[in-house]
């Protein structure tokens, strides 16, 4: 591997060495089953930290570039039947949560959905408000356009490229307050009698609103890279509903091979799409985020729609859509005399918030405080390793516990409420339940430190 490391170009090392082996998977220089060279040979070729290219591996281990093997090294991916997709894309150029309300009062709620507003800046808020108020003139308080403001859209397009990977112009961007004003405007672009596919489990609201259009709901297995394309074709589904970057409740990460599985079933269709959710891509503790399947997208298959609820605050109530070129035609001619939900003031605080940097500032901050959550609440579940097995680590804000012995999924909800401690259930998620759940979520986004010790604590004598 031929390979020239630069210094001062304000790119990091290990970003230099895990885009230059991902440029030469997707080329097809490196093939699949090919062995890469050892983190220490690479190292002292490349004169830098093992920890260097550790990190850079990691990265393309987490998009399913390259897998490990044990005691024998890291070997590429068997990728090159999809890599055409890959090329036909450089040619063209291109969450909150709900809860189940109870009765019951809980000393400690380990809920997947809280977040922390102790690091929002208020302060910060509060001034940018005052000013738009202060300067405002009377255009800020027209109508505005139906798909948003069109400062906001150029800087949520800014934002997606950087972060996302995306590529898109503010003409494919509608702003919507909340996912679910998006998704009953996507009814009416997409049409009535639609079949979707969704996962199991899967984002449950997201599923009760589109059961709620009168659409066919069929659930598509997983295994461990996600929704099985595969399994797509047995069944006549117009499109896809998925959750890439970090699926939901199970945290799987889909790797680039089955992202492009997907993208390749909805190529091969007239009218396919996939409905991309990507709810919390923000809060990853390795690695940079996973880029975005619409970055992958070559052919206009994908519908993307993120919000700002998770990364700022549940009360923001602001999520956008990119629709691609077809379905946006679609929408001018049928829906485009819908009202943007969304207030032109909230609309103008948001884009200065995230056009002046405090978005960053604020999203860099709230990693750290989540990775800290993050790290403590597996340090104090270390010992309960024994008896479970812990997955979903690494990114969002809730890991799974899977009972080694067979105790199932209600009777350690239960136990958990006997202490005063409330759990969440896989089978919450599940469209089809399944019987022999053994698995819990403890989400950690909305503790404090000692809330989280003395939660593990409860727990570990309600489930000895």
């Amino acid at each position: 591997m031929t390979f020239q490391i630069q210094t001062g170009g304000g790119i990091r090392l290990y970003q230099q060495i895990y885009q230059h082996i991902k440029g030469e998977i997707k080329d097809g220089k490196l093939l699949s089953g090919e062995r890469l060279p050892s983190t220490r040979f690479l190292a002292e070729y490349l004169q830098v930290a093992r920890s260097t290219v550790d990190y850079a591996y990691g990265q393309l281990l987490s998009e399913g570039y390259i897998e490990s093997r044990p005691c024998k090294g890291y070997f590429v991916c068997p990728l090159e039947d999809l890599l055409q997709l890959d090329s036909d894309m450089k040619k063209r150029g291109s969450c909150c949560g709900e809860e189940v309300q109870t009765g019951q009062a809980y000393a400690i709620d380990f809920s997947p959905y809280d977040i922390d507003m102790t690091g929002f800046p208020f302060g910060v808020w509060k001034r940018i408000t005052k000013n738009i108020l202060t300067y405002a003139n009377s255009d800020l308080f027209a109508k505005g356009e139906a798909q948003g403001d069109y400062q906001l859209r150029q800087t949520i397009c800014r934002y997606l490229h950087s972060s996302r990977g995306v590529d898109c112009v503010p003409e494919q961007i509608i702003v919507g307050a909340g996912n679910d004003y998006l998704l009953l405007l996507l009814e009416k672009i997409l049409g009535p009698h639609m079949r979707i596919a969704m996962e199991n489990p899967t984002y449950k609201r997201s599923y009760r609103i589109l059961r709620s259009f009168a659409y066919d709901i069929i659930t598509v297995e997983m295994d461990e890279c996600g929704m099985r394309a595969d399994k797509l074709e047995q069944w006549d589904v117009q499109a896809a509903y998925v959750m890439p970057s970090h699926q939901f409740p199970t945290g799987t990460v889909m790797p680039i091979g089955r992202r492009m599985e997907l993208l390749k079933w909805a190529g091969s269709g007239s009218d396919r799409y996939l409905i991309e959710d990507d709810y919390d891509s923000e809060f990853r503790f390795r690695g940079k985020p996973i880029p975005a399947l619409l970055a992958s997208d070559a052919h206009g298959r994908v519908i993307y729609i993120g919000t700002f609820s998770k990364a700022i605050a549940p009360a923001i109530r602001v999520s956008f859509m990119v629709l691609p070129d077809k379905l946006l035609r679609k929408y001018r001619a049928d829906c485009a005399f819908y009202s943007c939900t969304v207030s032109r003031i909230d609309q103008s605080i948001l884009n200065a918030f995230i056009g002046e940097g405090y978005f960053e500032r604020h999203l860099n901050k709230m990693r750290k405080i989540y990775r800290a959550k993050h790290e403590l609440l597996l340090e104090c579940l270390g010992d309960m390793r024994e008896t479970f097995q812990i997955a979903g680590e690494n990114a969002g804000l809730h890991l799974l516990l899977t009972a080694k012995d067979p105790i199932g999924e209600r009777e350690l909800v239960q136990r958990a409420a006997q202490c005063g401690v409330r759990v969440y259930g896989l089978s919450e998620s599940m469209v089809e339940e399944a019987p022999d759940s053994r698995t819990v979520l403890l989400g950690f986004g909305g503790l404090g430190e000692q809330k989280i010790r003395e939660g593990v604590t409860l727990l570990r004598q309600a489930w000895q």
